[in-house]
């Protein structure tokens, strides 16, 4: 893995937020420069990957299919980031601090509340869809929860895939426009949230506002320990431990039910 460490000014740094003197990967040609070709290669291989992730299950069947299909949704991408990158693909992850852990809990239980905050007011508004996967395992037994858990892990790596390298993308091309680095960063954030959001419409019955309101706040909540760390796997982290416990709190108030 290696670390990426650019000087960039405060004027162009959220202070509040960003760890001084550091920088995301690729977008100024550090650690090395990916061209326009490269990037839209790169986005291709983003779409392949999550035509794998979603059309995967209708040509293949069986849990090993399931974990192939979760491998290659980031794998793909990955790959085409190599071919582009090199070796620097890997400036994506970092080493892990100690603090990092803990900013993976302190993310997933922020987005944790905002995500029940955001629901409350979206059932005021909207007729909402209940997300199957979350109401299938709370019904499943031990060994198809464990496989459910650990898949979920890996296809979870691939959703920060999926939404970090269109951010870094958006933000060479705005910056590369002549946008300021905040506002590409804002505007990257909020672009990825809504393609994230879309991505996510099949899984809520085409509801627009549901995706937008609850998976694309969601997916800002947790692009910011990215944007924080630029490690990619301390994004991934509270991704996981996000979903993870909205899986454990759907099990609880499955058994919960059954005992009443």
């Amino acid at each position: 893995m290696a670390d990426t460490a650019q000087m960039i000014s405060d004027t162009g740094r959220f202070r509040w937020l960003e760890r001084e003197h550091d920088d995301f990967p690729f977008y100024r040609g550090c650690p090395v420069t990916i061209s326009t070709g490269g990037w839209v290669l790169v986005m291709v291989a983003v779409v392949i990957g999550f035509l794998v992730l979603t059309q995967g299950p209708r040509l293949v069947s069986g849990v090993p299919a399931r974990f192939l299909i979760a491998l290659l949704y980031s794998a793909i991408p990955l790959a085409a980031l190599a071919i582009v990158a090199g070796r620097s693909w890997t400036a994506l992850f970092r080493r892990l601090r100690g603090s990092d852990f803990l900013w993976m809990i302190a993310f997933a239980v922020l987005n944790l509340i905002v995500t029940l905050l955001v629901g409350m007011i979206m059932i005021r508004l909207v007729d909402t869809s209940a997300n199957e996967a979350i109401a299938n395992v709370a019904s499943a037994d031990a060994t198809d929860r464990l496989l459910f858990f650990s898949q979920s892990a890996i296809q979870l790596v691939g959703e920060e895939v999926m939404s970090i390298l269109p951010f870094l993308a958006l933000l060479f091309w705005l910056t590369t426009a002549g946008m300021g680095r905040k506002w590409a960063i804002v505007v990257a954030t909020l672009v990825v949230a809504v393609l994230f959001a879309a991505a996510h419409l099949p899984t809520y019955n085409w509801n627009v506002v549901q995706a937008l309101m609850g998976v694309g706040v969601a997916r800002i909540v947790l692009l910011l320990p990215y944007i924080m760390t630029k490690n990619l796997a301390v994004s991934a982290g509270a991704h996981i431990l996000n979903d993870w416990m909205f899986f454990g709190v759907s099990i609880l108030g499955a058994a919960a039910g059954t005992a009443a």
